[in-house]
């Protein structure tokens, strides 16, 4: 149940909670009101009755009044009166209700009643009356409730949605005023933005001092593998060299990232063969990768964008899965599988992340090829998904627009 319901559910039962208790006390309240007007009145015709009575020994015909035996008299007031002793009390009779009065009188039972029908009705209109208006107020308070609700859940479903764009990585998001309210969905919206800058600030000036780290390291790695060249053959040399040459890739790796973090390229489409591509760009990755074309399809891409994403997929397969790794194109589906023991539960849950890898040993990656495919993936407009295949084995699959 989402915000807005709950709102206006418990709006609808504490309204029908007031409601039902005022109708009950109003109701109470009237009732007794009109017993005790009718009490009064059967109490005084009893009264004049027995004087009467006494006086002159004759029964008045007033008040239906009824000597020892009358037959609708209610028990109780039956018993009273054997005692001598007088009361009232409201209780049924053929006709209706009434109100009934009785009191003994040497050994005799002497009986008033009037009649409570009127009073009755006027309750029972009454209590109409009051169903009608609390059902009213429910409705009326309901629906402000409802109103009240949906606009609250506007406001925070549209922090929601930016705060989720956020987090997908556009941090130029921004959730903005929500109305002229200085609540706390306001402060909340607010909070959110401030964070979102602060992240933007902070991921901005990381990506300055990757880039300008990669970058300064650059010119000097160049010559430090230039100088490696001239060193004279033998096995410490071919160690130096092939450090030398990891540092090199490792910074171009860096910088490729920098440039995608920024969106500084943009990509050149052209509508290509699927099929052959992808062998040209697997005879030049090397290795035992078996090609395998279901149905081959024309997209529009970058072959050289499409070269680094398909590369990194087939390079990171052979590093960390396991023979055969297999390159399978379905139409504008294009899935890269191998046979190992398939992406760590981290990076399916998270995503690929920088610097980190699944590999155990040193030397097994820096966990940036990864990143570069997801991000030359993007640029491109390819979906890229990573599973574990359900027979075993890393697959991740591109999936090309239409």
């Amino acid at each position: 149940m989402n915000l807005r319901r709950q709102i206006a559910v418990t709006v609808a039962l504490v309204s029908c909670l007031v409601a039902l208790t005022v109708g009950l006390l109003v109701h109470q309240a009237s009732v007794r009101q009109h017993v005790d007007q009718e009490r009064g009145s059967a109490e005084a015709a009893l009264a004049a009755v027995l004087d009467g009575y006494g006086r002159t020994g004759f029964l008045t015909q007033a008040w239906n009044a009824e000597l020892d035996q009358p037959q609708q008299l209610p028990d109780p007031l039956r018993r009273l009166a054997r005692q001598d002793r007088q009361g009232s009390m409201l209780g049924p009779s053929s006709s209706g209700p009434r109100m009934w009065a009785a009191a003994g009188f040497d050994g005799h039972v002497i009986a008033v009643s009037i009649d409570y029908s009127a009073d009755a009705r006027d309750i029972a209109s009454l209590d109409r009356t009051i169903m009608v208006s609390a059902a009213l107020s429910v409705a009326v308070t309901v629906l402000a409730g409802v109103l009240v609700a949906h606009r609250i859940s506007r406001r925070l479903r549209t922090a929601a949605r930016t705060a989720r764009t956020i987090a997908q990585g556009d941090l130029s998001a921004r959730i903005g005023p929500l109305g002229r309210q200085r609540d706390e969905v306001a402060e909340l919206a607010a909070a959110v933005d401030s964070m979102s800058a602060v992240l933007s600030s902070k991921l901005a000036g990381e990506q300055r001092f990757t880039a300008d780290v990669a970058h300064e390291l650059r010119t000097p790695l160049t010559g430090l593998l230039t100088a490696a060249e001239l060193l004279p053959p033998g096995r410490p040399t071919e160690l130096v060299r092939d450090r030398v040459r990891v540092l090199c890739r490792l910074t171009e790796d860096l910088l490729e990232v920098s440039r995608l973090d920024a969106g500084a390229e943009t990509p050149e489409l052209a509508p290509v063969a699927l099929g052959p591509l992808l062998g040209r760009i697997l005879a030049a990755v090397g290795g035992a990768v078996e090609l395998r074309i279901e149905a081959d399809a024309r997209v529009t891409t970058d072959p050289r964008r499409l070269d680094r994403v398909v590369a990194n997929l087939v390079a990171n397969a052979q590093r960390h899965g396991a023979a055969p790794v297999e390159v399978v194109v379905a139409g504008a589906v294009v899935t890269v599988r191998d046979h190992g023991p398939g992406y760590p539960a981290d990076l399916l849950e998270h995503g690929p992340q920088r610097f980190r890898t699944g590999a155990r040993e040193r030397g097994h990656g820096h966990g940036l090829g990864l990143t570069i495919a997801q991000g030359h993936a993007a640029a491109l407009g390819v979906g890229l998904r990573l599973a574990n295949h359900p027979q075993g084995g890393a697959a991740a699959e591109l999936t090309f627009p239409p």
